[in-house]
């Protein structure tokens, strides 16, 4: 494997060789410390290992994984082996032109000594290779084919007991090699958390890690960076690596970074696995920042108490005190909470991981709900009687046929949700103008929604893990499913349509919204999920030949492996 390009600030010249690139201070003489690259390259000879020179040619570049600010990530297949990798490809003149230089050599360093000098594991990405051209720099590694959480967590709102448990486990797990190999990562999300074809975490994202061991840093001296508009708030405190919602209280004040930042940042993504947001929010990084540092923070209705207690323990301000700490008796200190007690934490990386399936938490008096939605074979097309008994987990004997309302959506009554009758054969030209006129005049929405016709409207509880927010839902032609913020009247969004758009009534008041990339949780307080199942299934019929297989969503555009 080919694991030691050093480009700092360099350039080639026609004979291939590498030169100093010249800047406006002088020349820029490359550091003579060997990098722990390089020790690498030496245990691979002495152990027979030859380095493989790879090129961009050695690889099928097939699609775009991601996009970042400085690199693009392709999927790649190796043409002599035919194997998958996510190619990283950065372009030399930006990362100079950002100061980045050291970020992107640390990150190498970080891979390297992961991958090569400590063995690997199965819960981090791989580096495989790295080459360069003239203009880019190319990190060839392992391919995530399931994403991330952050992903995972957009498309379901939060995870259930046995799924929060065992990613946290792995977590816990990952974290103990990486603090092992002397390392810290001081940027733990879960969007740097990635999903293996069998569904385990691999861990990804090391541009701003840290190696507790200053000499095994080939960049020495990092030059950490403020997040984008927040310069002015920290004049002196104006260094910080992180994400605003996982950062430490010692990060944001210059403290003395150890092993236990990458804790409390476990410590946010527990929260957030459970109640489906981040515990520190707020309308901008910097008073995200005084939240965290007041620990301003509050667990919503319905917290279980073993993972309140655990992250009430990881979500500590002296980093001394936190659990995880050295003083707090370090990683066995974290396994033996009784979180964990179900954890046989040698046969993780072999255990089968749960699920992850669309799941709303008990709240508000309302029970768990999982989803059971999936397409069985004898299943028959069409929402008549027998098929909206199956979505309400109904036996046929104790079936009583109802029929349901076909009305127009009440313009006097906007607060009330009404079917329509979705057959537009019946409905004429003129009486549509007749309706959307009086609508245009009368219906305080209107103007939402694109001069459609509203078909259905009311208000219903949009919930994520164990949130909820109250919003007005429009259903219209098109077909459309706008909803508004009642209070602020503001349009929050649109539930995309596509053929594969599938309904599940809970309960005659809890019913969920399957889209490819998202499932929405929906509340009735009127008691009528099953009308809105019905209203929303017949226009999916109605214009079936119209919509698209899948939404076209910037989410629907592929994985989306680490910038």
């Amino acid at each position: 494997m080919e694991v030691g390009w050093k480009i700092s600030l360099v350039q080639v010249n026609a004979t291939g060789r590498f030169q100093a690139h010249a800047e406006e201070g002088g020349e820029m003489e490359m550091k003579k410390k060997r990098s722990i690259s390089q020790v690498a390259m030496m245990q691979m000879m002495r152990s027979g290992r030859q380095p493989v020179q790879r090129t961009a040619e050695d690889f099928f570049f097939v699609r775009t994984l991601g996009e970042g600010s400085f690199s693009t990530v392709y999927l790649a297949q190796e043409v002599s082996t035919g194997k998958e990798y996510a190619i990283k490809v950065l372009n030399k003149d930006l990362i100079r032109r950002h100061d980045k230089v050291k970020s992107v050599m640390r990150e190498k360093d970080v891979m390297t000594s992961i991958t090569y000098l400590h063995g690997g594991h199965p819960f981090f990405v791989s580096l495989y290779c790295t080459f360069q051209d003239p203009t880019r720099l190319y990190f060839a590694m392992t391919y995530a084919k399931n994403g991330d959480l952050l992903q995972c967590l957009q498309r379901l709102g939060c995870f259930d007991d046995e799924v929060t448990l065992f990613y946290s486990a792995e977590i816990v797990c990952a974290l103990d090699f990486l603090h092992r190999c002397s390392i810290i990562h001081r940027d733990l999300k879960p969007e740097n958390i990635l999903l293996s074809d069998t569904q385990h975490i691999m861990l990804s994202d090391f541009g701003t890690a840290k190696f507790l061991d200053p000499k095994d840093n080939f960049s020495a001296g990092d030059k950490d960076v403020v997040p984008r508009g927040e310069e002015s708030h920290h004049r002196s405190r104006s260094t910080f690596v992180g994400t605003a919602q996982y950062v430490s209280p010692e990060v944001l004040v210059d403290g003395d970074v150890g092993p236990s930042c990458d804790y409390w940042a476990l410590g946010a993504i527990i929260f957030q696995m459970v109640s489906g947001m981040p515990p520190f929010r707020s309308v901008n990084d910097y008073h995200t920042f005084q939240k965290i540092q007041k620990l301003d923070y509050s667990f919503p209705e319905g917290f279980p108490e073993l993972p309140k207690d655990l992250v009430q323990k990881f979500l500590i301000a002296d980093p001394t005190k936190r659990l995880g700490s050295a003083e707090m008796g370090g990683v066995e200190a974290v396994r033996s909470h009784p979180y964990f007690a179900t954890i046989e934490w040698e046969n993780l990386p072999y255990q089968r991981p749960p699920e992850l399936k669309p799941y709303l938490p008990a709240s508000c008096g309302e029970p768990a709900f999982h989803s059971d939605y999936h397409v069985p074979f004898n299943i028959e097309p069409g929402l008549d009687d027998a098929a909206l008994t199956r979505l309400m987990g109904l036996s046929l004997k104790d079936f009583v046929p109802m029929r349901l309302k076909q009305a127009t959506a009440s313009i006097s009554g906007l607060h009330s949700a009404h079917s329509s009758s979705m057959d537009s054969n019946k409905t004429t030209e003129d009486e549509r103008e007749r309706k959307l006129g009086i609508q245009r005049k009368a219906h305080k929405y209107h103007r939402f929604v694109d001069d459609h016709l509203i078909l259905k409207s009311g208000l219903l509880d949009k919930k994520k893990g164990l949130f909820a927010r109250r919003r007005m839902f429009l259903l219209t032609e098109g077909p459309h499913i706008y909803y508004v913020d009642p209070v602020n009247m503001e349009l929050k969004g649109k539930i995309p349509f596509s053929r594969s758009l599938r309904t599940e009534a809970k309960n005659f008041r809890t019913f969920f919204v399957h889209t490819p990339n998202r499932t929405y949780y929906l509340f009735d307080p009127e008691r009528n999920a099953m009308e809105w199942c019905n209203a929303i299934e017949a226009l999916r019929e109605r214009y079936l030949d119209e919509l698209p297989d899948e939404a076209d969503s910037p989410s629907s555009k592929g994985n989306k492996q680490k910038r």
